[in-house]
């Protein structure tokens, strides 16, 4: 199965925050996953881990 990546800007719409907020988690949340360089200039989070990030924030399993 292929590998799904989000931007920061989708990350935003995801969660209804700011373009930078998942920036300022990554510095202040332990458990939120760090992004990808697929290219220079080009930097992605996968889905996968936000969900499991997602699911550590509500208590449950992955």
């Amino acid at each position: 199965m292929p590998t799904t990546y989000l931007s920061d800007l989708q990350i935003a719409a995801r969660y209804g925050v700011h373009r930078s907020t998942p920036w300022r988690w990554l510095k202040t949340d332990d458990i939120f996953p760090a992004p990808v360089s697929l290219s220079p200039g080009c930097t992605r989070w996968k889905l996968d881990d936000l969900e499991a990030w997602e699911a550590a924030k509500r208590g449950t399993a992955a």
